[in-house]
């Protein structure tokens, strides 16, 4: 190295620290003097003439660059710089050589060296290399510790969304489940009535997979006509039908990456059925109206609050889709089935809802509590969380009061007193006349169930849409009720 060049200062380039260099080589002058150089330039410098003393330094300093000769009289050069690799993996390395022979460099590369500099070193290029090198250390700690930030950040945002579904001993067992299949590409169906949050569920699905950078795209397939839904699924091209002036992308194409997830599953024609088997067996789909195959690259997420296998056995549901969507099956159960929950969602929704209207209530008497309790929550979950919130705009006391709450939480319901009737094993009598009167389950829920839908109906000018909203539904799901019930007019 030219020494009788006068030293320059150090580049704007600081570091909240004297970078620690190590200089390796066996030539003690050449040593000397590169070290006092380099230290004239503000770098702290350690040396070292053999493998022996590298290591030694590695393991007592922590080292932001080293700069090894890579020919020693040891012959330990290449040797050296995978020491520091695998010491120190995240300092930089420079080799220098007078022999640089292509398959020396190619050999130092391998070894761990970032750069091969050629004997003798230029003063002017050897600080403008270990600058370099030391800057994208810099941006290279930076990213780290910004990826670091964002990943406990998102760690934090996509814990397990226990304030929507509480922490109870079967949330708990759907959650160890999905913990094992999240990161897998399998195809999942959530299962549950509505209100109770299938649509969170598949959001913190995605989230906790390796696609959670990927977009979520979601569709309701019931809020879609039959004659739109396949468009919106795989989009069209220029002129594929009446209308179509212009081509379109659809949700398959819009999830590349990421997850695609498909409520109302269950109200799929079956022509569509047809094509989404054909996408969850081939990965390929095409657009309306084009020739072009595509790769569908998106976890499939499914949910319906109808029962699949009685559908596969009516004939309305293709029995090779249900496999294909079945692979993992998540059933989240109702709220009245996990009361346990119904303290710590009806807290958390509290204070959310303080919050979002600006309003002080300490908590809930604990006659509130028990009206919530004794309520069988045909809405579940989302029906709870709007009681709260108009319980939170009316209360004009520190804290709730049942008659804060809704009129229909205040009573319970058919359906509530029929589930007690068969959880108490007091009154054998009782549930042996229930036996008697119904056929099944399904038989003995309908008379409540219509009971309620024509009480909303009645109470909202038979408004559909502010029916379904106050019973905590979508409008395609309480047309499908009604259309069960025989509930078709007002009269």
């Amino acid at each position: 190295m030219n020494t009788a060049m006068h030293p320059r200062p150090r580049s704007k380039t600081q570091h909240a620290r004297t970078p620690t260099l190590l200089l390796v080589d066996d030539d003690r002058p050449l040593v000397e003097a590169t070290r006092d150089w380099l230290q004239h330039q503000g770098y702290r410098i350690l040396t070292a003439r053999n493998l022996q003393e590298t290591r030694q330094r590695l393991s007592q300093t922590s080292i932001d660059l080293l700069l090894s000769d890579l020919r020693l009289d040891e012959g330990c050069g290449l040797e050296i710089l995978r020491a520091a690799r695998e010491m120190q993996p995240g300092c930089c390395r420079l080799a220098m050589t007078g022999y640089a022979s292509a398959e020396l460099q190619v050999r130092a590369l391998e070894a761990g060296a970032s750069q091969v500099l050629q004997k003798p070193l230029d003063d002017h290029f050897l600080i403008a290399a270990i600058e370099a090198m030391l800057r994208e250390q810099q941006l290279a700690d930076r990213d780290r510790r910004i990826t670091e930030a964002l990943d406990q950040r998102i760690e934090s945002v996509i814990q397990k969304p226990v304030g929507w579904f509480g922490s109870g001993a079967k949330m708990q067992e759907i959650f160890g489940l999905l913990e094992r299949v999240a990161d897998s590409t399998a195809s999942i169906l959530i299962t549950g009535e509505p209100g109770t949050g299938k649509s969170k569920l598949a959001r913190y699905i995605h989230q906790r997979s390796a696609r959670q950078a990927g977009p979520f795209v979601e569709l309701a397939c019931g809020a879609i006509p039959e004659a739109l839904l396949e468009s919106e699924l795989f989009g069209h091209a220029a002129g594929a039908f009446t209308g179509a002036m212009h081509a379109k992308i659809g949700k398959f194409q819009y999830a590349q990456g990421g997850s695609l997830f498909l409520d109302e599953i269950a109200t799929a024609s079956m022509a569509m059925q047809v094509r989404l088997l054909r996408v969850l067996q081939e990965k390929a789909f095409e657009a309306v109206g084009s020739n072009q195959t595509m790769v569908a690259d998106a976890r499939m997420i499914f949910a319906t609050n109808e029962n699949l296998e009685q559908a596969v056995a009516s004939g309305r549901f293709r029995q090779d889709l249900y496999y294909r969507i079945h692979v993992v099956a998540i059933e989240l159960p109702p709220l009245r089935e996990r009361l346990e929950d119904l303290r710590e969602l009806a807290d958390g929704f509290l204070m959310r809802s303080c919050q979002e209207f600006g309003r002080h209530v300490e908590g809930f008497s604990q006659g509130a509590y028990q009206a919530m309790l004794d309520y069988s929550w045909p809405g579940n979950v989302r029906e709870l969380e709007n009681a709260i919130q108009r319980a939170v705009l009316v209360c004009l006391n520190r804290q709730i009061q049942s008659d804060d709450l809704a009129k229909l939480v205040r009573k319970p319901t058919a359906i509530n007193r029929i589930h007690k009737e068969l959880q108490s094993g007091s009154d054998s009598s009782s549930a042996q006349g229930w036996s008697e009167n119904y056929k099944d389950l399904d038989e003995a829920l309908s008379g409540p169930e219509r009971a309620i839908l024509l009480g909303a109906l009645d109470a909202h000018g038979w408004n559909r849409h502010a029916t379904a909203q106050r019973l905590g539904i979508n409008r395609t799901t309480l047309y499908k009720k009604m259309k069960r019930l025989g509930i078709d007019n007002r009269s």
